[in-house]
């Protein structure tokens, strides 16, 4: 039922730069329902503090433009 959006839910954003972080957005947004969906914000907010001294990944920059 939510798989044609479970592809396009699972692209981290950027600001997660570990790929354990990316694995576990992307555990984590495959997941439905408001504690989900909460859990999911949560992550994200202390991923991004967590990261934001990292440099970008160099596959994201091949994302970004494969992507366009």
């Amino acid at each position: 039922m939510d798989a044609p959006n479970a592809p396009a839910s699972a692209q981290p954003p950027r600001w997660i730069k570990t790929d354990c972080g990316r694995a576990k957005y992307a555990e984590l947004a495959s997941r439905s329902g408001a504690l989900a969906r909460l859990r999911l914000v949560w992550f994200v907010l202390i991923a991004a503090l967590r990261d934001w001294r990292l440099p970008d990944p160099p596959d994201a920059d091949q994302a970004d433009v494969s992507g366009s």
